[in-house]
């Protein structure tokens, strides 16, 4: 189909109309304090998700992780969850504001020397909190870190979204899931700089690994790269108090290099795993529920 068919237009149209809300509601939001909006967010999203259909598969994926909650204890975390979301997703337009390194800012940092120590590293977290807070804290350290990121439908959002992270400190983009951008992970690694990858969300192409007892398809690039290259997989965890925020970042997570590779890619991606699930039983409100992470047919 040629790209001057009326559909493709009208994509076009549509695309367009959404960067144009986008930088108007940006626009305003810069006239606020970082912690109204992010309180306005949730106060939004806990009135506007419970009649989204993604409250269905966020209540789906808690009652998967978490069978022997009641009712009223699953109410109780997705109306926290839709707080959280709701002031993640309003603070990304202000994230450039955030000073990760300033001692009185709104990030406090814990393990940073690990960082530094295990250098060049394969950094590894989940969509947990505010997530974008942990990239102000990789790419505003003393280190080079290389972030991947999955290219969004909308190619001027996805344009907007990279500027955004530029301005916070991101300027060592890769894409996610490309043998080109595979390459020029390893290539960083071998030359001393550090990379950074969410580790958490659904990924057909991946291993069928437990999560929570019931297996779903995991991502085995992070430890692929951090086994072939015999760097350490650090793993790395943000945790929200309202408009401010903890970043942990954690001990290495112990990589095997026998003779069978496969057996050593799936016990280092179940350790993976175990340690998301680990932290999603500390802050359970925290992660992001709204992505379908086990197969679809368990969200009908």
């Amino acid at each position: 189909m040629s790209e001057h068919t009326p559909h493709n237009i009208w994509q076009h149209i549509i695309w367009r109309a959404e960067v144009l809300a986008y930088d108007g509601l940006s626009l305003i939001l810069r006239a606020f304090p970082f912690s109204w909006i992010s309180a306005f967010g949730g106060t939004a999203f806990r009135l506007i998700g419970p009649f989204t259909k993604k409250h269905h598969i966020a209540k789906t994926g808690l009652e998967i992780a978490f069978p022997d909650k009641d009712k009223a204890e699953i109410g109780r975390i997705m109306k926290a969850q839709w707080d959280n979301l709701g002031r993640t997703f309003i603070e990304f337009p202000l994230t450039h504001r955030i000073k990760a390194f300033d001692p009185k800012g709104r990030v406090t940092i814990i393990g940073i020397e690990k960082l530094y120590t295990h250098t060049p590293g394969v950094i590894i977290s989940g969509h947990f909190a505010n997530w974008e807070i942990m990239a102000t804290v990789v790419t505003q350290s003393e280190r080079v870190v290389r972030v991947t990121y999955r290219k969004i439908n909308n190619p001027y959002m996805d344009r907007r979204i990279q500027t955004q992270r530029q301005k916070y400190g991101t300027q060592f983009l890769v894409q996610k899931s490309t043998h080109k951008g595979g390459r020029e992970l390893f290539d960083a690694l071998n030359t001393g700089e550090s990379i950074a990858i969410m580790n958490d969300q659904k990924f057909n192409e991946g291993l069928s690994v437990p999560f929570f007892s019931q297996n779903a398809m995991t991502a085995p690039g992070a430890v692929r790269l951090a086994r072939k290259t015999g760097r350490p997989l650090l793993p790395m965890v943000v945790v929200r108090d309202k408009s401010r925020f903890t970043v942990t970042i954690h001990d290495p997570i112990p990589i095997k290099k026998t003779a069978d590779r496969e057996a050593d890619i799936y016990d280092g991606v179940l350790a993976v795993n175990r340690f998301i699930e680990a932290r999603i039983h500390e802050n359970p409100a925290q992660w992001f529920w709204v992505h379908r992470r086990w197969p679809k047919e368990m969200y009908k």
